[in-house]
């Protein structure tokens, strides 16, 4: 069959080859390829086309003919609903597998580089991982509910549990729902702008066990206030209750005022022995466990014996700097948002480090600002959000000529496309080690080191 023949709604049978970056399925109708969600390679199905485009299609999968030795059954009760996990479908080790073989064909596609790409460093046991949830709130069938949202909708999912938060946040997002429901607090309606609650937040720290929740309203008067707070902190193990208010009409989640209504204003959590304080609003990476394990790879990538002078580049509250000042003469860390800087020194001053920098600004900026003041770093690290680093940040690392860069990477692609330019520039990179952060999705960090030849 030609793939010009191919009609909307027409069911076909079809071998799955591969998936794609966001762990959908993929096979071809002489050479035409078809996206197909919770299909595995090596699967025999017959689908249903939804949407046929110049170059590609999507189809929805009616039987599985041929099954693979890698499909597993998902736990979850809404998996084929919820947007949350993607690969639930597919066993660990094939998932670990699979992220290991997206970096390794991103390096080469992208990358054009011969590297080694490691095993993923995955999770002895990879459920309720995530330190932080965020459920919108809403009406479904008529009762109050919060959950996650279904795939490509803004529709609310009414669930019970999540299987990858902690157990802790989940039961606080649970008694929280119902305690709100109880004093018939009206959820947000992004249609119409009215209601009082938009979302419930916790955030739970692994090592402490302590535990903050937050509302998120959109007003600063929240009806049966006091009466909620008396029952939350009744019914839960609770450290600390905030409330943030939103008044905008936008899919923003935080508001720009945020007050504590009960308890501490922050909780304490650790990694590699450093102590973190932990405000509604901070960044703070969500799987306590292998932030550990990445943490560890970057500081032995770094290979600090107490006389370098380390620069962090995007150095967010100071969670890497930190860990790599314990085993380093001084550590410079930079980042645009100034609350992060604030967080970092005060975590920087709850632990007794005194030979840290950190200041506010652009990384490009910022940095030869300090190499005009003598500052000369022997060890670069760069852990920069998804969009990569920023060009001028690279070209100001290549005038700068550290002897060693560390990059921690969220983003595959953007990790190659800057290996690349690193690579063109003098450096040179022997392996690449991928991490397991977020399992049962499609998201993977790694961690590579760059010396210069």
């Amino acid at each position: 069959m030609e793939a010009s023949l191919l009609k909307k709604n027409q069911s076909v049978e079809i071998t799955i080859e591969d998936l794609t970056h966001d762990g959908n399925g993929v096979g071809k109708i002489d050479g035409y390829p078809l996206f197909i969600p919770n299909t595995l390679p090596g699967e025999k199905v017959t689908a249903k086309i939804i949407k046929l485009n110049k170059n590609y299609g999507f189809a929805r999968m009616e039987n599985l003919e041929v099954v693979s030795a890698e499909r597993v059954e998902p736990p979850c009760e809404v998996y084929s609903k919820c947007g949350g996990c993607s690969l639930q479908h597919l066993s660990y080790a094939g998932q670990l597998a699979f992220k290991r073989n997206q970096v390794e064909e991103t390096m080469k596609r992208i990358g054009k580089l011969n590297v080694e790409v490691k095993e993923t460093l995955g999770m002895e046991n990879p459920w309720r991982y995530r330190n932080k949830s965020q459920v919108p709130v809403g009406f479904v069938n008529g009762k109050l509910t919060a959950g996650f949202y279904q795939k490509r909708s803004h529709e609310i999912i009414d669930m019970s549990t999540c299987l990858i938060q902690s157990e802790q946040g989940d039961f606080a997002v649970q008694k929280t729902r119902e305690i709100l429901a109880k004093y018939g607090t009206e959820p947000y309606d992004e249609k119409n702008g009215k209601g009082d609650i938009r979302h419930i937040m916790t955030r739970f720290a692994h090592t402490t066990g302590q535990l903050m929740l937050v509302l998120v309203t959109t007003k600063d008067r929240l009806p049966f206030k006091e009466e909620i707070i008396c029952d939350l902190t009744e019914q839960l193990a609770l450290t600390s209750i905030v409330q943030n208010i939103n008044p905008q009409k936008t899919n923003v989640i935080f508001g720009d005022r945020t007050k504590t209504l009960w308890g501490k204003d922050i909780i304490e959590d650790m990694i590699h022995g450093i102590r973190f304080a932990i405000s509604a609003r901070s960044f703070y990476q969500v799987n306590p466990l292998q932030t550990e394990v990445l943490y560890q790879q970057a500081i032995e990538a770094a290979e600090l014996t107490g006389e370098e002078t380390v620069i962090d580049a995007y150095c967010g509250i100071g969670s890497i700097s930190l860990c790599l000042a314990k085993k380093a003469k001084h550590v410079y860390g930079v980042e645009i948002v100034d609350q992060a800087i604030q967080d970092a020194r005060a975590n920087a001053e709850l632990n007794n480090l005194s030979n840290t920098t950190f200041e506010t600004g652009k990384a490009e900026e910022v940095i030869p600002a300090w190499c005009k003041a003598g500052i000369v770093a022997d060890v670069l690290v760069v852990d920069p959000p998804r969009k990569g680093c920023d060009e001028k940040l690279l070209q100001t690392i290549l005038a700068m000529k550290p002897k060693k860069i560390v990059y921690v990477s969220c983003n595959p692609g953007t990790l190659a496309r800057d290996m690349k330019i690193l690579s063109d520039g003098g450096y040179e990179a022997t392996q690449v080690q991928p991490v397991d952060m977020f399992p049962m999705t499609t998201h993977i960090e790694a961690v590579t080191v760059l010396n210069l030849k």
